[in-house]
């Protein structure tokens, strides 16, 4: 599989763009696990045309992370223009290395997003889809990619007749999460109309299947019914970032991966949060890694009063304790499917 100038080989899987979630700490742990493709978290068009710092500041990138791309949403076809533009090269100038693409964020359903009609509200305007992308296309010189879902409702699954209008306005990837906006994260994921725009004889650029991807199974099912070029991994990796590795080796051998310890857990948890304070400074990075602490160790029976000290203290050494707390009193193979530790010793 190729975008632009970008070779993946066979099968690869993607880390998802998520607010709060996919910042650069997070990334250096999924790009650890084998992430093939990461993207920084959306960047609001908005506020890289009136210089807010916190906008530019979630484009910067590191080298380890390529490829990466960086992700704007927008409503206002001459900001999301100009935000292309500025994420093009503002990310090298704001200390990183830079993005190898742009995508367009037509796929968010959050209601402060869509509601404006940026996101996935732009479902409803497919016209102004379609002629944004084809600014943005004719903007920057990096490829350009779309994710987006299938529709904003029930009655409106336009999924098939877009993705032909967005390929021939010049993107080199596009991203399906197989949901309507009005679904929110609602029910279950429609694959079979990212099949079929998968299908189509019309479609030559690659086809990337997004939504309810949680086990090794369901990608290569997906990979296998769908014959999608890659497959995007969004909520699934919340807490569970070794979920690229876990695919990746039942993709090549067959066999599930064996689960991790709970050592093995407590060491990761350690380095992405050392990461965390690295990248953001000791308060910033402590209190956002609240997020992903407990979820590390989402299943252990008994944990509940040890997960509310994790989300609640503000002592970085003290944290850096209760990890091994937890490595001493819970240490043992965890087997997550029957939610019992399969022996005492790591």
């Amino acid at each position: 599989m190729k975008i632009g100038n970008i070779e993946f080989g066979n099968r690869p899987l993607f880390l998802a763009p998520m607010e709060d979630v996919t910042d650069a700490s997070f990334r250096y742990i999924c790009k650890e696990f084998g992430a093939d493709m990461m993207y920084t978290e959306f960047v609001s068009s908005d506020g890289l045309v009136h210089d807010a710092a916190k906008s530019f500041a979630k484009m910067v990138t590191y080298e380890y992370e390529k490829p990466i791309g960086i992700q704007i949403y927008g409503h206002i076809p001459e900001a999301l223009v100009s935000a292309a533009q500025l994420a093009e090269k503002a990310a090298q100038t704001a200390g990183g290395v830079g993005a190898d693409l742009i995508d367009i964020n037509f796929g968010c359903p959050v209601s402060k997003i869509a509601g404006r009609g940026a996101g996935s509200g732009m479902m409803r305007e497919p016209d102004k889809m379609v002629e944004i992308t084809r600014r943005v296309v004719e903007a920057v010189k990096l490829p350009v990619t779309v994710k987006t879902r299938l529709g904003w409702d029930e009655n409106s699954k336009i999924i098939v007749e877009l993705a032909e209008r967005l390929q021939d306005v010049g993107i080199s990837a596009l991203t399906i999460h197989g949901r309507t906006r009005c679904q929110m994260y609602k029910g279950s994921a429609d694959w079979s109309l990212i099949g079929e725009v998968k299908r189509n004889p019309r479609m030559h650029i690659p086809i990337i299947g997004n939504g309810d991807i949680t086990t090794p199974q369901q990608a290569k099912d997906a990979f296998d019914r769908y014959g999608v070029d890659a497959i995007m991994i969004g909520r699934a990796t919340f807490g569970h970032p070794w979920i690229f590795k876990e695919i990746r080796h039942y993709l090549d051998s067959g066999v599930p991966m064996a689960p991790l310890t709970v050592s093995q857990k407590v060491e990761l948890a350690k380095k992405h949060y050392r990461r965390s304070i690295e990248l953001k400074g000791e308060r910033v990075g402590m209190l956002e890694m609240r997020r992903h602490l407990s979820c590390y160790f989402k299943g252990l029976p008994n944990f509940k009063e040890t997960r509310l000290k994790l989300v609640t203290e503000c002592n970085p050494t003290e944290v850096l304790k209760l990890l091994d707390f937890i490595e001493k009193n819970w240490s043992g193979v965890y087997d997550e499917q029957s939610n019992t530790l399969i022996s005492n010793k790591s």
